[in-house]
């Protein structure tokens, strides 16, 4: 099987915009914008009060079912950033949201698993995150993962829909992480190009400085805690130039602290998570319930708030 190097294809991509993907004030310059396929960004950008997305798909692993954001209320008990945007593009009118995330999947199943029912269900914005379980957990090689991906987002594109993809996020100073910090950035540069050819949109984690704060993280170290989700939520919706309601959350400031009580975190955190997720690989349990999709079927968001007047936040303002 022959792999193509994405990376070797950069300086024949179409690069959007210098502040693309970042949170500020990216909004865009006023119109009118030149004809494009409906699912480029900036076309979209464009058209987003006249024609508005109606069907939105969420296609991952744990990080978009919501794994660190528990909520009694939603499919299977977790909430998260894909929710939390489908409740704003949602507001006050018809809207359909699908979710088929499944916690722990590589990239190649998600392709496998989600990818056809994605396109079944016809969507005019899709998010697709898929890559870290690779990185973190099997040595995934950067450059075959993004081949595979770039397949699956040029048949995400070429049904017109708007595709938004994520980097990975900057592990750079994580104890047990920091050792693959090369390989997410060669992958998140490969993910550059493929939604640059494809004219996707991309979520940038690794320049959300605010995921630095060890609050952003739940206590496994591996998910997002309620605050990340909300505000990688706010970072997608303003990358979109959506106004929202999504207000910066600010925790109070950390007290400070010393080696050794850092030193015993990373030894808690071995036992009570890193120890028995290894375990739990080599040894699966039999009884394990199959894992299916958090929203397999179109429907409204959860938590949707009925039309009237409230206060809208506008792009960039949050973070």
């Amino acid at each position: 099987m022959h792999y193509r190097r994405i990376a070797g294809d950069v300086n024949a991509a179409r690069f959007p915009e210098p502040d693309a993907g970042h949170t500020g004030s990216n909004t865009p310059s006023p119109g009118p914008w030149p004809p494009g396929k409906q699912g480029s960004a900036r076309g979209q950008y464009g058209a987003w009060h006249s024609q508005p997305w109606s069907r939105y798909v969420a296609l991952g692993d744990s990080f978009t079912a919501g794994v660190g954001d528990p909520e009694p209320l939603s499919p299977g008990g977790m909430r998260g950033w894909a929710d939390r945007i489908a409740e704003e593009l949602g507001e006050g009118r018809e809207f359909g949201y699908a979710n088929l995330a499944i916690s722990g999947l590589v990239l190649r199943d998600i392709l496998d698993q989600q990818l056809g029912p994605a396109l079944n269900l016809k969507p005019d914005l899709v998010t697709l995150s898929a890559g870290g379980n690779d990185l973190v957990f099997h040595r995934g090689d950067p450059d075959r993962m993004a081949a595979a991906l770039d397949d699956a987002v040029a048949a995400l594109s070429a049904t017109g829909a708007t595709v938004v993809l994520f980097t990975g996020p900057d592990w750079g100073e994580t104890p047990v992480f920091g050792h693959i910090r090369g390989k997410v950035a060669v992958f998140n540069e490969n993910i550059r190009v493929i939604a640059a050819r494809h004219d996707g949109v991309i979520a940038d984690l690794w320049a959300l400085r605010q995921l630095s704060d060890p609050r952003m993280w739940d206590p496994d170290r591996l998910h997002f805690s309620p605050l990340g989700h909300h505000t990688i939520a706010a970072m997608v919706l303003d990358t979109l130039s959506v106004p929202h309601r999504l207000r910066p959350l600010e925790p109070k400031p950390m007290p400070p602290g010393n080696w050794r009580e850092t030193r015993a975190g990373d030894l808690a955190w071995m036992a009570h998570y890193m120890l028995p997720w290894m375990v739990s690989r080599i040894r699966p349990r039999a009884d394990t319930l199959p894992r299916q999709a958090k929203r397999p079927l179109p429907g409204p968001p959860p938590g949707s708030r009925p039309p009237g007047p409230a206060p809208l936040v506008r792009p960039g303002s949050v973070g």
